[in-house]
């Protein structure tokens, strides 16, 4: 069992969630067996009457398709009461750009119907809490995008709005809940603005990938870890020469955490860093096996020492990271980062 929990900021300021959240893209490529267990295992760790922060999307597949949310569905129709355990955010309001890749579409008409499909692909049992197209359409006036999904809020299609790799500034004309990549190889100033923002408006920041898509839990030293088709091998930060020179990070967190007592792991120290940059901030690991979910769900129960939150810093500051985020240069401009 853990013992943390936060509250959601905005209009979800009445709901209490677990300090860590469970992101669920991976569960994807598993059995629901496995699926299954890694999600009750979150669920049941927590304190009554806290909720499990679970995050998926229309397009949390190998083909961009819906696979994700079917398997959400198979997992309310199984576990029924889970549903009211359960606060589920969904991002959607992408489209294919007929390139085997999607882009964003905020429009008005695509923002109901993605809406509308991921709730009937979800189905009857547990509804959407919160709604978040994936990436700031820039096609549309922002304005215009916020005003379209109020309305959709106002018709009881969800429950509350939520914002993906936005900006501060975005988020100050949104006021609602942000969802943007921080670790301790992404912390940068858009995520500093981002955060100040969210705590100044007291919104909830779901920090994905605080674990680096798992080179900060120490456990890859090559990319011959890496096992035949797994998309990390596709990224700019898992090429060989990167790996290499990221390794000098984990060697420093390694060390903050070597002698610690009571002892914690190299990716709860980085889940529990991420938690202390500021109020509002709830870690998003990714887990598909329950083992590890428990484990990140512990970090939320970890209190850092000042001088434990400098040495993470001096850690960071010290071996500035190699690769840019997701693929680098140029093929990155589809990806809408920072809207």
């Amino acid at each position: 069992m853990v013992s943390q929990s936060i509250k959601l900021g905005g209009s979800a300021s009445h709901i209490s969630v677990g300090r860590v959240a469970h992101g669920l893209m991976k569960l994807t490529a598993v059995s629901d067996e496995q699926a299954f267990e890694s999600i009750k295992a979150g669920v049941d760790a927590l304190p009554t009457g806290t909720k499990m922060f679970l995050n998926s999307g229309e397009f949390y597949d190998r083909t961009w398709g819906v696979g994700n949310l079917q398997l959400l569905s198979r997992f309310f129709e199984k576990y029924p009461d889970y549903a009211e355990k359960t606060f589920l955010s969904v991002k959607g309001a992408m489209k294919s750009n007929g390139k085997g890749s999607i882009m964003p579409d905020a429009s008005a008409e695509n923002l109901r119907a993605s809406v509308d499909n991921c709730q009937k692909v979800l189905g009857p049992i547990k509804k959407i809490d919160l709604y978040q197209p994936a990436r700031i359409d820039p096609k549309v006036p922002f304005e215009t995008v916020m005003s379209n999904l109020i309305a959709l809020r106002d018709e009881g299609k969800f429950g509350h709005i939520g914002l993906s790799e936005c900006k501060g500034s975005t988020l100050r004309k949104a006021y609602a809940a942000s969802r943007v990549e921080v670790s301790a190889w992404e912390y940068g100033q858009e995520q500093k603005d981002l955060i100040a923002a969210a705590t100044e408006l007291d919104v909830s920041v779901l920090a994905y990938s605080p674990l680096g898509n798992g080179l900060l839990t120490g456990t890859i030293n090559s990319s011959a870890d890496l096992q035949a088709g797994d998309f990390r091998s596709m990224l700019d930060r898992f090429k060989e020469d990167n790996i290499k020179a990221n390794l000098a990070i984990i060697e420093g967190l390694k060390a903050i955490v070597e002698n610690r007592k009571p002892a914690i792991t190299v990716g709860q120290l980085c889940i529990a860093w991420v938690a202390s940059l500021g109020p509002t901030m709830i870690p998003l690991p990714g887990s598909s096996k329950a083992t590890r979910t428990l484990e990140n769900l512990e970090a939320g129960d970890v209190e850092l020492t000042n001088e434990e939150i400098k040495a993470v810093e001096k850690v960071v500051a010290d071996h500035p990271v190699a690769g840019e985020r997701y693929f680098g240069g140029a093929a990155n401009e589809h990806l809408h980062l920072w809207g």
